[in-house]
Order: structure tokens, then C-alpha cells, then sequence
């Protein structure tokens, strides 16, 4: 069985922000690029319109983890909602068995546009939770990933 080679387990991951590692998360979702298609229907072709390929579109990307005292995300809302946006490339690295950095995606120009607290409740147990989310100018495959 030489040159197996088996996928990735997904729950294997850290996230950077500006080059510096911000913690555990335990959901990283928006890692999609899809282009549009535009249709085109010409005069005298009856059997189908045209179909031309159109923009890419970026969905948001949302950072999910348990809240600890790291205020940055709060922090970098607080910049957004008071004076300008101030825009971050995102690194997001899918690591092996072994915590080698296997793939990666950069996010260019991220910004956040919503932070989600937790749901508080009495009698529950469960991990307090705050949610990210944010836009970005593209998401591309890093130089040197796949390894």
C-alpha cells in the first residue's frame, strides 16, 4: 500500500490574526468560494441560454470559541463601530496528527461585522461561547499548501 495517503481529520486547526496565533477555536465555517453564472439568452437559440462565468463571491467567515479573558475580538468591534475598520489578514491552518501545518487559507482585508456572546443559563453546563464573523476581500490557498 504504497503512497496511501488518508484525509485530514477536521478538528485539527489553529487560527491567525496578523501573524499571531489567537487561541483555540472550536469552529471555523466559510471557507467557500463560488462563482456566479450568468445566463445569456441570444436571439434565434431556442434550445438553451448562455451560461458565462461571472464574479467570485466570498461568504463570511465565522470563528467560533469559548470566551476567555482575550478581549481582541471586543476590541476590534469597538475600532469598527467608533472610528475607521481596521482590516486584518486572517490565516487559517488545518494541522496533521502530528501538529504539522498540512493546508492553509489566507483571508485578506478581514474585518468584523458581528460578534455574538453566549447564551446564558442558569442550569445549564455547557462552554460559554462568543462568535465572530467576518468579511473579507478573498480567500486563497497559502503558497507551499498543500505539504
Amino acid at each position: 500500500m504504497a503512497g496511501r495517503t488518508d484525509p485530514y481529520l477536521n478538528f485539527n486547526f489553529h487560527v491567525e490574526i496578523d501573524a499571531i496565533i489567537v487561541g483555540g477555536f472550536s469552529d471555523v465555517s466559510g471557507l467557500e468560494v463560488e462563482m456566479t453564472v450568468e445566463e445569456y439568452e441570444e436571439g434565434g437559440v431556442n434550445t438553451h441560454p448562455h451560461r458565462l462565468p461571472g464574479r467570485f463571491e466570498y461568504p463570511n467567515i465565522v470563528l467560533t470559541r469559548g470566551l476567555t479573558d482575550y478581549g481582541g475580538f471586543w476590541s476590534w468591534i469597538e475600532r469598527v463601530r467608533s472610528e475607521s475598520v481596521p482590516r486584518k489578514n486572517v490565516s487559517i491552518y488545518l494541522l496533521d496528527a502530528g501538529g504539522t501545518q498540512r493546508w492553509g487559507w489566507e483571508a485578506r482585508d478581514a474585518y468584523p461585522v458581528k460578534w455574538s456572546g453566549p447564551e446564558l443559563q442558569a442550569d445549564g453546563s455547557a462552554v460559554a461561547l462568543e462568535t465572530v464573523e467576518l468579511a473579507h476581500g478573498g480567500l486563497s490557498k497559502m503558497a507551499g499548501f498543500p505539504r
